[in-house]
């Protein structure tokens, strides 16, 4: 009877590498445990020269803080939420900018979360998966009717403030001044001698276009004039062109208010197609002074709204609020310019 062995070799593994310590540090840059701690949590209180000392410690050995236990130990976790309807709005992403940098000029990360509408489902959802990616305030950026509807409930317990939106919540708000822009927006026409001004208004569920809207339509009652038929677009050129189309056929049209820049363009380029002179035949004005306006023909009068300030407003609010600073939630609105161009003038 014989007898078989079988011998097994082991498959060698890569040690796992470990991860660098505070200890590590203290060691290579010759400092007590405690020191390192004070300059990982940006503590004041170091000296300059051993604080470098340490920072070059930390670069060398590759240090990484342990973000989760010093939230533990301070309450916080210097991350901040953004809840955002859409990307594609030239509004939006130049307000996200400004969120993003203030927020890292304050020692804050940034986490967005899209959402395909203002429901209480989806609203409810994406703070649920902010609360698990630990932030410590939300900014929501959704500006439909939806949020203003009593039965969407915004979860407690984190500081929120709302940007471009007439919610009535206990929070802060910020928010152009889109009554005061459409207003001057209309007067200019009126002023310029037109009897009454036509308006391409942005989607019913929008509040910044029921806001505009309405401001256009009080403007014409406070001077008396006829107020014609609210023309709905969907903040697109090619929406603006379509409606445009059918405006140029009016020759009682001499002067349009578009509630955006991108449906103004289209409905220049309807005028001009029908062989309406812009503006010595109608005038257009258009609604945020994107950057292209001023390179329209004719270059655009338009409506400048201050995105930038928005977010550098919603999350200063939001921060102060974080850390205790905050004042009483109030409405901040920041102002509306009007600049006038070429696609504007009297009516001959």
């Amino acid at each position: 009877m014989s007898e078989t062995t079988t011998t097994s070799t082991a498959i060698p593994t890569r040690e796992r590498r470990r991860e660098v310590s505070m200890a590590d540090v203290a060691a290579a840059a010759g400092v007590s445990g405690q020191t390192v701690s004070r300059v990982a949590n940006g503590r004041t209180n170091v000296d300059p020269d051993t604080r470098q000392r340490v920072l070059d410690a930390m670069s060398t050995l590759g240090y990484r803080p342990n973000s989760a236990a010093r939230a533990l130990r301070s309450g916080r976790f210097r991350s901040i939420g953004v809840i955002m309807f859409s990307l594609s709005s030239y509004g939006n992403t130049r307000t996200l900018d400004a969120l993003a940098s203030v927020a890292a000029a304050s020692g804050y990360s940034i986490t967005l979360i899209t959402v395909q509408s203002a429901s209480q489902s989806d609203v409810s959802g994406a703070f649920l998966r902010l609360h698990e990616h630990a932030v410590d305030g939300i900014v929501i950026l959704i500006e439909t009717h939806r949020l203003g509807e009593n039965e969407l409930s915004l979860p407690t317990g984190l500081p929120v403030v709302v940007v471009d939106s007439s919610a009535d919540y206990p929070y802060a708000v910020v928010d152009n001044d889109q009554a005061q822009g459409a207003r001057l927006a209309t007067e200019h026409l009126l002023d310029l001698g037109h009897e009454t001004v036509w308006h391409l208004s942005g989607p019913p569920e929008s509040f910044a276009a029921e806001r505009r809207r309405d401001a256009w339509r009080s403007a014409l009652e406070d001077r008396g004039c006829r107020v014609p038929e609210v023309q709905i677009g969907d903040w697109t050129a090619d929406s603006g062109h379509r409606i445009g189309q059918a405006l140029a056929q009016d020759p009682t049209v001499t002067a349009v208010f578009a509630a955006n820049d991108q449906m103004a363009l289209g409905v220049i380029r309807a005028l001009h197609e029908a062989g309406r002179v812009v503006p010595r035949d109608v005038s257009v004005v258009g609604f945020d002074d994107m950057p292209e306006a001023a390179n329209f023909w004719p270059p655009l009068t338009t409506v400048r709204q201050r995105f930038e300030r928005v977010g550098e407003e919603a999350m200063s609010a939001l921060i102060a609020d974080i850390e205790g600073e905050g004042s009483e939630h109030a409405r901040t609105l920041v102002p509306t310019s009007l600049v006038v161009r070429a696609s504007s003038a009297p009516r001959l």
